[in-house]
């Protein structure tokens, strides 16, 4: 039976990237996301909760590694507990139950593009160059070992303030493992036997990563 829930969107896995071709000979590179299955494991309704959502659940996880209340929480749903849990807005109720799982096949019909939430790769500390991606100063004779320094940091401070660094200032510091969306990214095909969405272009985060994806928000 297929199941709606208003507006088509899965939790899933970024598998990798890969390039396809179609019969004109052009090649498109492609995101490979392994989307679903997910269970729902709670239906939310406007009487009840206030709003209209839906939520749902991605991977299973072993109830030794679970807490007591997550187990009770998937058990109404009649599942076990999951990784993953993420909840979906609706503007309406939605058509499914407690327990139904839902498929790739959300997106099989009237979906176009879709938006790719994921959290992007952590590269610890960079300095200005990489994190910003400053040009640095010039490598030639004459110019002082600051090749890769960020050159001032307070001295165009406004008249009256004292010469302080600038809330805002672009310096080294955390670079990545911040949320990114990919929006309005075209969908490819999908592979229903597999649970596979093939997305054109790249998305955030690594090989591996959690995604959220979802029928995008601009038509």
């Amino acid at each position: 039976m297929d199941f709606c829930i208003m507006k088509a969107a899965l939790i899933g896995r970024k598998i990798g990237m890969t390039r396809v071709c179609d019969a004109a000979g052009i090649v498109t590179p492609v995101t490979i996301i392994q989307a679903g299955p997910c269970t729902v494991m709670q239906v939310k309704t406007a009487d009840l909760d206030g709003y209209e959502a839906v939520q749902l659940g991605f991977e299973d996880r072993k109830p030794h590694r679970s807490t007591k209340p997550l187990i009770g929480h998937a058990a109404k749903a009649g599942t076990g507990p999951k990784t993953t849990l993420r909840e979906v807005r609706l503007n309406e109720s939605a058509d499914v139950a407690a327990g139904d799982v839902v498929t790739v096949d959300l997106f099989s019909e009237g979906v176009e593009s879709v938006d790719v939430i994921g959290v992007s790769k952590g590269r610890g500390f960079a300095g200005a160059m990489k994190r910003h991606g400053f040009g640095g100063q010039r490598a030639s004779h004459g110019v002082e070992r600051k090749h890769r320094a960020p050159g001032s940091i307070g001295g165009s401070a406004s008249l009256g303030h004292g010469r302080v660094v600038k809330k805002g200032k672009r310096m080294a510091g955390h670079f990545g493992n911040v949320q990114r969306t990919a929006k309005n990214q075209k969908l490819v095909s999908i592979d229903k036997e597999n649970n596979l969405l093939v997305i054109k272009g790249s998305i955030p985060g690594p090989n591996g990563g959690l995604v959220f994806v979802q029928k995008s928000l601009i038509a």
